[in-house]
């Protein structure tokens, strides 16, 4: 196991230098090779990366229910003064820059709607109707009100804090584990209401202009392109279809969104994003990372795709710093399954099947790669020899597509959920059904957007177990 977060730690506490978040050569390390080689993506450079503007991080203020606003919050808000909340110079320990790290996290980058805007969290409707999470404080932990000009309140969102957030059903908020607020629902909400006003078609087509960035360039018979033929309806009904856990971000798909990943023990994993699309080897690749997915998404060229002019903003080397040990620093919640009776006959179960082959204690994974069907990879040293047998779309036909998937960690998994790489299993009872596979068994987590029945395919381990043995091994992973 390396120690990532205790190498850190010495790190920040003997005064190390940021790591550059952005070199060539940096990158080019980082990055693991698309399917499709000679569309792997082509990065900016150095330079204009640096060149790019970086964004302040302002002080924020918490979004509650409306109905459990404090009395004149708005109009308090409306009376502060915009205020920069980060000052690298001002970071001296580690409980200085986890705390910086914090402001990062929940630093909006959005501050007009996206998933919801300022209407609709002010709209006890929208609560009700999408299934908005609320904390037990009255508190909604996916945005921010932002005051960047005295007098105007903003509402922010689409920060860390909007997928990596959670609240448990006791109201529990818990950052950095997959998130659970229903943010693709919560936009065709808003969409089908904003129907009702906009010109016949303006929606239609910025939907489909939307589904563009999804397209793969090179694919034959990219999935992908169907939005482009899709109606209103059908486009919408896509987005409803993706269930809390899930969501259609930037260079997955609309038809085969990732399950959002638990970000907690990151620190322990060698590759990040379900395809292991980065290796993950010390703070600076998750710095890498973190600009690759919220500010450097849209800046790369893909084979003889053109390269975009779009500039926007970033994070700076030190803000990245910051919020690399800020996640670094997260824990789980407290487990309340503990690891006595049935979960002792789990555990055996679980050495008798051979499960750590894969999913190796301490960390529950081996933190290697297998390739899908359909790509033929080169095993050995990072690459693992098993077969899964996996839906291979997501590692074939994305911007994301290694061909591979990464061996995920089964720790955590009793407050995760839905599971499996596109969320398509809500339980674990659901996971080990040996129905599961075939292809009248409807999906409890992400159904696809007609909501047919689908087997969920592959990994058949675990699926010839006894009753008894399958609810002792169900009770030995959820103790992890």
């Amino acid at each position: 196991m390396r120690q990532i977060g205790w190498l850190l730690v010495a790190a920040v506490m003997s005064g190390a230098e940021v790591p550059r978040t952005w070199t060539e050569a940096a990158v080019k390390a980082a990055e693991v090779p698309l399917a499709k080689l000679s569309y792997s993506p082509v990065h900016i450079s150095e330079q204009a990366y640096y060149a790019t503007p970086v964004r302040t991080i302002y002080k924020t203020y918490p979004v509650y229910h409306p109905k459990r606003e404090p009395a004149g919050y708005m109009e308090w808000l409306k009376q502060q003064e915009p205020q920069a909340a980060f000052d690298a110079s001002a970071l001296k320990t580690e409980a200085d820059w986890v705390r910086a790290g914090e402001l990062v996290f929940n630093s909006p980058v959005s501050f007009g709607p996206v998933f919801f805007g300022a209407a609709e969290v002010r709209n006890p409707a929208f609560y009700e109707e999408t299934g908005m999470p609320v904390a037990k404080d009255g508190t909604i932990p996916f945005a921010r009100w932002v005051v960047r000009k005295k007098g105007e309140v903003e509402l922010g969102s689409m920060g860390c804090n909007t997928c990596h957030t959670r609240v448990m059903a006791d109201g529990t908020v818990v950052p950095g584990a997959q998130g659970n607020n229903p943010a693709d629902r919560q936009g065709a909400w808003m969409l089908r209401r904003a129907a009702k006003f906009a010109p016949p078609g303006e929606l239609l087509k910025r939907l489909r202009e939307f589904g563009k960035q999804f397209e793969v360039p090179g694919l034959v018979d990219d999935p992908n392109r169907r939005a482009a033929e899709m109606s209103f309806d059908e486009l919408l009904a896509a987005g409803e279809a993706i269930p809390a856990g899930v969501t259609a971000r930037a260079h997955t798909s609309m038809l085969l969104p990732p399950q959002i990943p638990d970000i907690i023990g990151v620190q322990e994993r060698h590759f990040l994003d379900h395809t292991g699309l980065v290796r993950h080897r010390s703070v600076g690749d998750l710095m890498r990372y973190t600009t690759m997915v919220q500010d450097m998404i849209g800046r790369a060229r893909y084979g003889d795709g053109p390269a975009s002019t779009r500039v926007g903003m970033r994070y700076s080397d030190e803000q990245l710093y910051a919020l690399g040990i800020y996640i670094y620093s997260l824990r789980p919640p407290e487990n309340p399954n503990k690891f006595a009776g049935i979960a002792l006959k789990g555990k055996a179960v679980f050495e008798k099947e051979r499960c750590g082959r894969c999913h190796t204690a301490p960390l529950y994974t081996n933190n290697k790669l297998i390739p899908v069907e359909g790509f033929a990879a080169v095993v050995g040293g990072e690459v693992s020899s098993l077969k899964v047998g996996t839906d291979p779309r997501y590692a074939l036909q994305s911007r994301k597509g290694t061909g591979y998937y990464k061996v995920p960690s089964l720790k955590g998994l009793w407050y995760r959920g839905p599971l499996e790489h596109h969320g398509s299993v809500a339980t674990l009872e659901e996971w080990f059904d040996p129905k599961r596979v075939s292809a009248e068994h409807v999906p409890g987590g992400y159904q696809g957007p007609d909501g047919k029945a689908r087997g969920v395919k592959g990994h058949a381990f675990g699926l010839k177990l006894s009753e008894g043995d399958r609810a002792a091994l169900i009770a030995f992973l959820r103790t992890l």
